[in-house]
């Protein structure tokens, strides 16, 4: 996949067909329609585009409002849609002056002057333009105006249940790992940096990697206790996550802090990527550290449970 960031220096694309969104979490319903846009490409032998927006237009248009949390920072996003086979990432920084772009500028400068596109798959609720005055109805009223083909993608549903990138946020943030995975179609990701903790796990035999989540608008689950799997270049390890402020050695700060099963080293400056498999049980606080121990030996063996 290859990614742009200058709409002035686009290479010619192969009749483009184009899908526009933020796409936050890549989930189910964002999936159907990443694949009816490779399937359409290769139809006509052209180039799938996914025309998205960095920072997330909330974060622009509304800078007062400081709890939206996203579900893949564009990192992530870029790593999720390439294992879809997208041709092209085209990602527009979003600004107030972009904002401002009307629903027809942007058709006719951004679809049909860069990139030339000769379809258009977009999902059902998509709007686009200044105040959001674009939609499906517009394009299709001036469909032979535009000269490209539209095709809009209906409804998802998954046991009547609309999917949504809101209602996986809403699922991470009461530890329903089960409703988030069915919705994303897969574990819910957290990409973070390994930095320098208070080294007690060491002491009672359970190291951890106390990780830095870089992106602050990153949504990082309800605290508590996870399963979770480890990846740390090429290799893969069994975990065992806490997310909170460990309340028995009286901390204030919410940490988040994994230990891997089987793995002994230096992990300082590395950067590890977790996916979410179990919500194992709330924080709690314990009397004393050997509670605390036990607590963390069953949970181990659960996490070797759950992998077995």
């Amino acid at each position: 996949m290859k990614i742009h960031k200058d709409l002035d220096h686009l290479p010619a694309i192969q009749q483009p067909v184009v899908t526009i969104g933020t796409f936050d979490g890549v989930h189910l319903g964002h999936q159907k329609i990443l694949n009816r846009v490779r399937e359409l490409a290769s139809e006509t032998d052209g180039e799938s585009v996914l025309l998205t927006f960095w920072p997330h237009p909330r974060m622009v248009l509304r800078p007062d409002h400081h709890q939206i949390k996203l579900l893949s920072t564009q990192e992530e996003k870029q790593r999720l849609l390439a294992r879809f086979g997208i041709d092209h990432l085209v990602s527009i920084p979003f600004t107030e002056s972009f904002a401002a772009t009307s629903s027809e500028e942007f058709i006719q400068h951004i679809l049909l002057e860069k990139i030339g596109t000769r379809k258009l798959v977009i999902g059902y609720d998509h709007r686009f333009g200044k105040g959001r005055e674009g939609g499906f109805d517009y394009l299709q009223a001036n469909q032979s105006r535009f000269g490209f083909e539209l095709e809009e993608i209906s409804r998802e549903d998954i046991d009547h249940i609309g999917i949504s990138s809101t209602k996986i946020r809403q699922a991470l943030e009461a530890g329903d790992l089960e409703t988030a995975s069915s919705f994303l179609g897969r574990p819910y990701e957290l990409t973070g940096q390994v930095v320098s903790g208070n080294q007690l796990g060491r002491k009672i035999g359970f190291p951890t990697a106390n990780l830095e989540i870089g992106e602050a608008h990153k949504l990082i689950p309800t605290d508590g206790a996870y399963v979770v799997s480890v990846l740390h270049g090429n290799k893969a390890y069994r975990g065992m996550l806490n997310i909170g402020n460990r309340p028995t050695l009286q901390g204030v700060n919410k940490t988040v802090e994994v230990h891997l099963i089987d793995f002994s080293g230096d992990l300082y400056g590395e950067e590890l990527e977790l996916h979410f498999h179990q919500y194992l049980r709330e924080e709690r606080k314990f009397n004393n550290l050997q509670q605390l121990t036990d607590q963390l030996n069953s949970d181990k063996q659960a996490v070797l449970d759950f992998f077995q």
